[in-house]
């Protein structure tokens, strides 16, 4: 999780973009705690690779120990210095590469139930996709065993995309095949990748096979994390999880569910919903909003807006439709 999701700007220059919230959780809490129920069973260790401590200081630190200790591992923090691929990435964890892991990508989300292959040596998760040539695929034998990973393919491989969650059985065997990439500075796109790694891997004869999800969703920016947010709302009150905190003040106003309501926050004379995250202190008053993610410690008011994200700290009045409101913003 070290880069700095430019791509979802203004709401990552200020905050790390696996922090972003999403259905009232941030996105790494998120996806932590989804990967341990699918796994059932103790954890260790949670290993973090973030970035330089500018941008991701003891704030974000003190809020992983807290996410790894909530479900009884240890939590490990490393730093990635430099944006030098997923295998550099990895590598910087090294001391925590061993045993049986999953290292996931903390900027996508997941729905899924199923159980790993205990034969295999490792397992990559994957998705069926309509266009497999905009992702990186598996290439698959008769018998369901990855032969091969092909970055967007322009013939047809297969529609199983990669969705960066792995299983391996013993890490430290991915460990070795990156320190030989590292070492022999192989890279791809000017970047040590994890895949140079699994080729090597599979060359020297381990079995991966692949477990399927559910639903895969995306964080890469505002218009798809307002998507994501709908859709795991969706879910979470298909499942009957409790999304609006009971020390949440309500008054005048209607919630149109699934919403998801923090503690504190302060909701007068306004409809809101379907599909909106209120975060923690945030006060709303005379509103219509629906489909947006609020975070935490902002004012809005007399607002009536659809598909938008507005951050921390914001103060807005006005007649917009559809925000992208950074931190500390201030429309009135």
């Amino acid at each position: 999780m070290a880069g700095r999701g430019s791509r979802l700007r203004p709401h990552t220059l200020t905050v790390p973009k696996p922090l972003v919230p999403v259905a009232g959780s941030p996105i790494v809490h998120r996806l932590v705690r989804d990967i341990a129920a699918i796994l059932d069973e103790p954890i260790d260790e949670v290993a973090f690779v973030i970035g330089d401590e500018a941008f991701f200081g003891k704030d974000v630190e003190d809020s992983l120990t807290e996410l790894a200790e909530s479900l009884g591992a240890k939590a490990s923090i490393y730093r990635q210095d430099q944006p030098l691929g997923t295998g550099h990435a990895i590598m910087c964890a090294k001391p925590s590469l061993d045993g049986p892991a999953v290292i996931a990508y903390a900027d996508t989300l997941i729905r899924a139930k199923f159980e790993l292959d205990a034969s295999a040596d490792s397992v990559i998760w994957v998705k069926q996709v309509e266009n497999p040539e905009a992702y990186g695929v598996v290439e698959l034998d008769d018998n369901g065993q990855i032969q091969g990973l092909v970055e967007k393919p322009t013939t047809f491989v297969s529609d199983k995309a990669v969705i960066g969650i792995y299983y391996f059985k013993a890490v430290e065997e991915l460990r070795d095949a990156l320190t030989c990439v590292l070492d022999n500075e192989i890279v791809n796109g000017g970047e040590y990748q994890i895949n140079d790694g699994i080729k090597r891997m599979m060359q020297a004869g381990k079995k991966f096979m692949t477990a399927e999800v559910a639903e895969w969703m995306d964080c890469g920016n505002k218009a798809i994390t307002v998507e994501t947010n709908r859709r795991m709302l969706g879910f979470l009150h298909k499942e009957g999880e409790a999304l609006i905190n009971d020390d949440a003040e309500i008054v005048n106003s209607t919630i149109v569910e699934p919403c998801s309501i923090a503690k504190g926050a302060k909701i007068y004379n306004s409809t809101i919903g379907p599909y909106v995250s209120v975060g923690s202190q945030t006060h709303i008053d005379n509103c219509e909003i629906k489909d947006t993610i609020i975070q935490s410690q902002s004012k809005i008011s007399n607002a009536k807006i659809q598909n938008s994200m507005i951050g921390n700290h914001v103060i807005y009045d006005g007649d917009f439709t559809s925000l992208s409101l950074g931190d500390y913003s201030a429309l009135e």
